[in-house]
């Protein structure tokens, strides 16, 4: 099995940027972790700030992958471009967000990638990611 972590913009910066919304560990060492447990899993990772480089990357792997965990960071709410990518490949992705973006200001209430994705996890900080592993497993 194949999985591709894409995450969005500012998403280089978990462990530095506001540690009391994001934690205090870099992704770096997160993904280690989670390769780790996973090891019978083929998990890659791919992070930009770059909108069009996410949209390539999501092309790339959708339709040869068996799953995407997408964090699009801020892209979530403004990127008509990255739904439209996530509603036009194969490969199912799930929408994972560290913080409970429902909690915080009302522009992220709205998510251009919930309507196109297998489902959405957000709030349960880094182990968003562990739970959208095992969500593609099943």
């Amino acid at each position: 099995m194949k999985i591709c972590i894409i995450n969005g913009p500012n998403l280089n910066l978990l462990g530095k940027r506001e540690p009391e919304i994001y934690g205090s560990q870099t992704f770096k060492d997160y993904l280690k972790k989670l390769q780790g447990k996973y090891a019978n899993i083929e998990v890659s990772y791919f992070q930009s700030n770059i909108e069009g480089e996410l949209i390539d990357r999501l092309h790339e792997v959708g339709f040869s992958y068996d799953g995407i965990i997408l964090n699009a960071g801020a892209y979530t709410h403004t990127s008509i471009g990255l739904g439209d990518a996530v509603k036009g490949i194969k490969t199912p992705v799930v929408e994972v967000h560290v913080s409970n973006i429902m909690a915080r200001e009302d522009f992220r209430h709205i998510s251009y990638i919930s309507p196109n994705a297998k489902g959405c996890i957000f709030g349960f900080g880094l182990e968003g990611y562990d739970l959208a592993i095992e969500s593609l497993l099943k």
